[in-house]
């Protein structure tokens, strides 16, 4: 069955760096795109990061745009968000995410990491 599991994420004083990891299975990972989402305290899950099959391309959400990068290893099956001059704003829990399927698509999320930023 499919599987994402997040590691990487703890407590930092602002301007500090984190990389979360996202380590997948039950699919063919280098087939699909990853997405990186994250959910504050009393607000929406909102996209955080996007990266194609390939790694090629890349997209953020503006907040994070030069702060954070997304990238993959396929041959780990795992992908990861590198994230500097952290905020305290950028404080929730990470989740990962992959869209499967042909028509009827069904989105798999992992469990989620907690990110505090924090002096």
């Amino acid at each position: 069955q499919v599987q994402l599991v997040e590691s990487g994420g703890g407590l930092v004083r602002p301007g500090g760096s984190l990389t979360l990891s996202c380590a997948a299975s039950g699919f063919t990972f280098s087939s699909y795109a990853m997405y990186w989402y994250r959910q504050a305290p009393g607000k929406e899950r909102e996209l955080v990061a996007v990266t194609a099959s390939t790694g090629g391309t890349t997209n953020y959400a503006d907040s994070v745009k030069g702060r954070f990068t997304i990238s993959r290893d396929n041959a780990k099956n795992t992908v990861y968000l590198q994230m500097n001059s952290l905020k305290a704003e950028d404080t929730a829990v990470y989740y990962c995410k992959v869209r499967l399927g042909v028509g009827v698509r069904v989105d798999y999320w992992g469990q989620g990491t907690q990110v505090t930023v924090s002096s």
